[in-house]
């Protein structure tokens, strides 16, 4: 009898054992069947179309077209006529050793990208022979065309998966195709869509005898989703003519909605050319270190400068909140500032008003220096406070966005600097007041600005106190987007009344100021042109190059469609290079052409090459110092 239930107990506990087995195969890990792990199934991914991208005024920027791209799955490969194959394909038997080893290392049960972007003609022929090399199959793969030669900065690129992504990541496998810069980077979530699987049954001489498990793992693919940019294209191309021969960055951005117009670097280059089998080359010329045109990097987002005299207006709005100046204080100008008694304690001055009264709105028309370091020390120094008065000076500057990354939605960036008590309290060796930090009341000194940040900087005056967050995406699809990360106000510290004198002086420059000889019939243009000096040094010694030309402007005076900003590297005086391209393309923007009263000022521009001032420097060139003008 004891040994009956010993018997019974035992069948029991086997036969429990044996359900929970079962249980957990086909009910718990069931959901979670990869059917590619079945030397029996062949995966087939079925790849989506990715979406497209149009300008604000629905014109393609970035399409798609085919690509042939021969695949390995290395666990399913028999012996070949490896130099057949390889003939076939034109590499090489090491290439292919190397290829096929890769490919093994990585997953021998997954399937990778042997040999990318096959030429149309090649996959036609391989196609045909393709029956005798088992584990070896052709995938289509959609890849980019940019049918417009512009904006590649802003558009960005698409790169190969690494086998490092592809083992952190459940959606990519090595050598798919993903954003790597730009708007394919930022919004590659919705351009990629989802791509779907077919699982295919094969028999024991490795044919495929039909779909497995009657299609009950096949997903199809979803496409990805067309983007609307917020750019301009015509006003683009127009802006990156305008630039060639020089180098720098221009920004244009539209007040009342934050939306960027305009997004120049030069120099640029073709995006096609990160499109293909050629990529790989472009792309060690186009990113090598010691190419000195830097054309992948991004000056209207990433290039720091010293914003120079266009900071003055910044200086103006602080000083009238602070209540250390009103429209009616006036400074005297002998030539420039004197801001100590040792040997070189002067800043100079190009204004022309030489021992008379100036005025707010002739300081900023004229560019005064004078008038902005006086302005400055009495912002700092107020209540004898030095530190606590540069603190507050730079909450008011970094209300308008600058010191920081801003938060528009493209991958790239800089900071910049805008430095507060702390920043100066932090060196022990320097003593420091409002007269030894000078230079920053004309955008000099510490001071750092991307040309974003300026263009963001003159729409918040334009707005007469508050922006938008700058963006690149309008709609997804047909659908405007509802961020409210860049449709909700950002109010900055000055009270709007104090916009309006600052205002009136930027017109006065047009009119009758350092900009008065790039007006536009019209057009009633507010800005403010900048000249930064810089030096480098080139064979050991210290030289002085062309100076940097600078300019921000909003246009029309009333009701603003469009705030710049244009930085122009060794272009010389502000009034020379930024301040004719700004007004033409005011010009363009607004009026849809150019007038025959301005056609000569864009011929100049069109022309005007500083290749010969690029061509003085040389690898290791290092910039050491900068003043304003």
């Amino acid at each position: 009898m004891q040994r009956s239930f010993l018997l019974y107990f035992l069948i029991t506990i086997v036969g429990f054992v044996f359900i929970g087995r079962l249980f957990q195969l086909q009910i718990i890990r069931g959901s979670d069947y990869d059917p590619i792990k079945n030397a029996a199934v062949k995966p087939q991914y079925d790849y989506p179309e990715r979406g497209y991208i149009y300008d604000r005024n629905g014109k393609l920027l970035v399409a798609n077209q085919l690509s042939y791209d021969v695949m390995v799955q290395p666990n399913q490969v028999k012996p070949l006529d490896t130099l057949e194959f390889c003939k076939l394909i034109k590499i090489t038997k090491e290439d292919f050793i190397k290829r096929f080893e890769k490919a093994e290392n990585y997953a021998p049960y997954l399937p990778s990208v042997f040999l990318k972007q096959l030429a149309k003609e090649d996959f036609a022929f391989l196609q045909e022979k393709l029956h005798k090399y088992k584990g070896f199959f052709i995938q289509k793969r959609i890849i980019r065309n940019y049918p417009i030669n512009a904006a590649a900065n802003v558009l960005g690129y698409i790169g190969e998966v690494d086998e490092n992504l592809a083992r952190k990541s459940d959606y990519y496998q090595q050598g798919e195709l993903i954003g790597r810069d730009g708007v394919e980077k930022q919004y590659e979530n919705l351009l990629r869509g989802k791509k779907g699987k077919k699982y295919l049954h094969r028999n024991r001489f490795n044919k495929v005898t039909g779909s497995y498990k009657n299609g009950a793992y096949d997903t199809l693919h979803v496409n990805g989703k067309d983007l609307t940019l917020t750019l301009d294209i015509e006003l683009q191309l127009y802006a990156q003519k305008l630039m060639k021969g020089k180098r720098g960055g221009i920004v244009a951005i539209e007040p009342s909605t934050g939306e960027i117009l305009a997004l120049v670097t030069a120099p640029t280059y073709n995006p096609n050319m990160l499109v293909g089998r050629k990529r790989s080359v472009n792309s060690a010329i186009l990113m090598d270190p010691n190419n000195l045109e830097k054309p992948t990097y991004d000056r209207g987002l990433m290039a720091a400068y010293a914003p120079g005299s266009p900071f003055k207006m910044m200086n103006a709005l602080i000083g009238l909140q602070e209540n250390v100046i009103t429209e009616k204080t006036s400074f005297y100008c002998y030539n420039g500032y004197r801001y100590g008694n040792r040997k070189g304690a002067f800043m100079g001055c190009h204004c022309g008003i030489f021992g008379r009264p100036i005025h707010l709105e002739t300081a900023i028309a004229k560019s005064c220096n004078s008038y902005f370091s006086n302005t400055f020390k009495r912002i700092v120094e107020k209540n004898n406070e030095p530190s606590q008065g540069l603190d507050t000076w730079s909450k008011h500057v970094k209300s308008f966005g600058l010191g920081d990354y801003l938060g528009y939605d493209l991958p790239a960036g800089s900071p910049g600097l805008i430095p507060d008590g702390k920043y100066y309290d932090a060196r022990k060796d320097f003593r420091w007041n409002g007269s030894s930090i000078i230079s920053n009341a004309i955008g000099q000194g510490e001071v750092l600005t991307t040309p974003i940040q300026l263009a963001n900087f003159t729409a918040a005056i334009a707005n007469r106190g508050y922006f938008y967050t700058p963006h690149i995406l309008k709609k997804v699809e047909n659908t405007s987007i509802e961020n409210p990360e860049y449709t909700e106000k950002k109010i900055t510290t000055i009270n709007k009344e104090h916009f309006d004198p600052v205002i009136e002086a930027m017109h006065e420059v047009f009119k009758t100021g350092t900009g008065k000889w790039s007006q536009v019939k019209g057009i009633e243009i507010c800005g403010k042109t900048g000249t930064a000096e810089n030096f480098a040094i080139v064979n050991g010694e210290r030289i002085q190059l062309a100076d940097h030309s600078i300019l921000v402007a909003f246009a029309p005076k009333k009701n603003p469609q469009i705030a710049l900003a244009i930085f122009v590297e060794n272009g010389g005086y502000g009034s020379t290079i930024a301040a004719p391209v700004t007004s033409l393309l005011i010009e363009k923007y607004l009026n849809g052409e150019i007038s025959k009263a301005t056609k000569y000022r864009e011929t100049r521009m069109l022309e005007m090459s500083l290749q010969s001032e690029y061509d003085k420097l040389i690898p290791k060139t290092e910039e050491i110092a900068s003043g304003t003008k």
